[in-house]
């Protein structure tokens, strides 16, 4: 018996014209269909006139579900999974699902979708040239500083995920972090209210004072600075902070010449130069 296909079916963020007719096809013709909320998607099924039975997929019932959604497709059946918006497998529990599918050797197809962060990008007016998506910080105290000081010298455009409850937490820790620097907060993306708010961190969270924030948030900062114009003080800085973080110098001067955009011969000299 041949072994069913694993669809990773993206639907839309908020506009339901932006469902494309491959994904409908599929989620018309597969055995069923993995969702992140049921409920939501089967708003999305009505819409295309499909029938397909539904399974909760979720982060707190996908270690009991990932070995019985293999076993369905070992034995034929194809099944296609969605995530509430956007694409499956980024920002939700798909990723173990495709690792186990693709050590039991079950074809992935992936139906591309709409997604918040692409969509927010090209028109937030920030670098597109380079990007750093992060998603959702974690939500422990400790593991947001760690994460936010581990991106400070970042120079690409950096995309957060955040919920409207936690953004005034969110701008706080970034300008206690990385100063005031130009921020774009996209909400509602494709949807009646779609806005983007362009500004600094500062005039961000009197804005939002004022107007608390509704819906989920894309939220994209400027990197630390133009790309490749990090100074050799500040490459040296970095270097001394993996070190003293752990790190062994090779891995210290990888870690800084990335971020930089230097090659780590260049800072090896920088090093030895503040070291002579």
């Amino acid at each position: 018996m041949s072994r069913g296909v694993l669809y990773l079916v993206g639907t839309p963020i908020g506009n339901l014209e932006d469902l494309s007719e491959r994904a409908k096809r599929i989620l018309r013709e597969v055995k069923r269909v993995a969702a992140e909320d049921t409920r939501r998607t089967a708003k999305l099924m009505q819409h295309i006139g499909s029938e397909v039975p539904l399974l909760s997929f979720h982060g707190h019932n996908e270690r009991s579900r990932i070995p019985k959604l293999i076993e369905s497709l070992t034995s034929g059946e194809d099944i296609a999974v969605v995530s509430d918006a956007g694409n499956p497998g980024i920002a939700d529990p798909c990723e173990r699902l495709v690792r186990e599918a693709i050590a039991a050797e079950i074809t992935i197809v992936p139906v591309p979708g709409p997604s918040a962060f692409l969509t927010a990008i090209p028109a937030s007016g920030l670098s597109a040239e380079r990007f750093r998506f992060e998603g959702f910080l974690p939500p422990q105290k400790g593991a947001r500083r760690a994460r936010l000081e581990a991106l400070r010298y970042e120079s690409s455009t950096i995309v957060f995920y955040e919920a409207p409850h936690r953004l005034s937490q969110l701008l706080e820790e970034l300008e206690s972090s990385w100063g005031d620097r130009s921020i774009v907060l996209a909400r509602e993306l494709t949807k009646m209210y779609e806005e983007f708010w362009r500004g600094s961190v500062g005039a961000a969270r009197a804005e939002i004072e004022e107007r608390p924030p509704r819906g989920e948030y894309v939220v994209l900062v400027e990197g630390a600075g133009p790309e490749g114009a990090l100074s050799d003080e500040v490459v040296a800085r970095i270097v001394r902070e993996e070190l003293t973080g752990g790190s062994s110098m090779r891995d210290a001067v990888k870690t800084a010449a990335r971020l930089a955009l230097r090659k780590e011969q260049e800072v090896y000299r920088i090093v030895k130069g503040e070291a002579d």
